[in-house]
C-alpha cells in the first residue's frame, strides 16, 4: 500500500489558498484515476485496488501528523510507502521538489507528521512563493492564489500529479528527476503581490 497525503485545511473557508496546494494535487491524481473520496476518521479517502491510497486530513494543518499517524496504522503503511503533497514558501510558484527525509522548514503540517512518525517519508514540496515584505507568512499562506495566478497554478497541479504517477510507477529516483528541474513560470503568469486576497488564522 502507498498513500499519499494532500495537506490542507478543511471546510470552504480555506479552498483555493496557498496552503491548501496538497488539496488541489490529491484532488487531480483522484480525477486521473476515477476515485472517489469518502469520509473517514479524520481524513477524506479514496482508494484505488488495495494498493494506493490518497487523503487529505479533516484536521487543521498543525494536526495534520495525528491524521497520518492514524491513516498508517490503520492500512499498515510503513513510512517509506508515504509522500506528503504540500506548499513551500521557499520555493517560487511554478517549482516543484520532491524528496525523502529533511526537516519541516517551517511547515507545521509536516512538522506534526515528523513529531510522530519520524522524518524518513517523501515529500512532494510546491513552491509558493515567500510573502510580500508586509505580509506575515501565516497570512500569506491562508490567502487565495491570484486570479493572474490561476493558469500557473494549473500548470503546477497537473505536473505535481504527473510527479506522483511517476513517484508510483517507478519509484522515486526517477520522479525526481523528472520533477525537480522543472520549473512551469512563464512571462506574465504571476500576478502582483498585491493581488492576492487572504485572512489570518491560527490554524495556519
Amino acid at each position: 500500500m502507498q498513500l499519499v497525503v494532500g495537506l490542507g485545511n478543511p471546510g470552504p473557508r480555506y479552498a483555493g489558498t496557498r496552503h491548501n496546494a496538497g488539496f488541489l494535487v490529491v484532488e487531480r491524481l483522484a480525477e486521473r484515476r476515477g476515485l472517489a473520496f469518502v469520509e473517514q476518521r479524520q481524513a477524506l479517502v479514496a482508494k484505488a485496488s488495495g494498493e494506493l491510497l490518497l487523503a487529505k486530513p479533516t484536521t487543521f494543518m498543525n494536526r495534520s501528523g495525528a491524521a497520518v499517524q492514524a491513516l498508517m496504522t490503520r492500512h499498515a503503511v510503513r513510512p517509506e510507502q508515504l509522500l506528503l503533497v504540500h506548499d513551500d514558501l521557499d520555493l517560487p510558484l511554478g517549482r516543484l521538489r520532491l524528496r525523502r527525509g529533511g526537516g519541516a522548514g517551517g511547515q507545521r503540517g509536516v512538522q506534526d507528521t515528523i513529531d510522530r512518525i519520524g522524518p524518513a517519508f517523501a515529500r512532494l514540496k510546491l513552491g509558493v512563493s515567500r510573502p510580500p515584505l508586509d505580509w506575515p507568512a501565516e497570512r500569506w499562506v491562508l490567502s487565495r492564489f491570484a486570479e493572474a495566478e490561476a493558469p500557473l497554478v494549473e500548470r503546477v497541479v497537473e505536473a505535481a500529479a504527473e510527479a506522483l504517477e511517476r513517484w508510483l510507477a517507478q519509484g522515486l529516483e526517477p520522479a525526481q528527476q523528472w520533477a525537480n528541474g522543472l520549473d512551469l513560470a512563464a512571462p506574465g503568469d504571476a500576478a502582483d503581490d498585491g493581488d492576492a486576497i487572504g485572512d489570518t488564522d491560527r490554524d495556519a
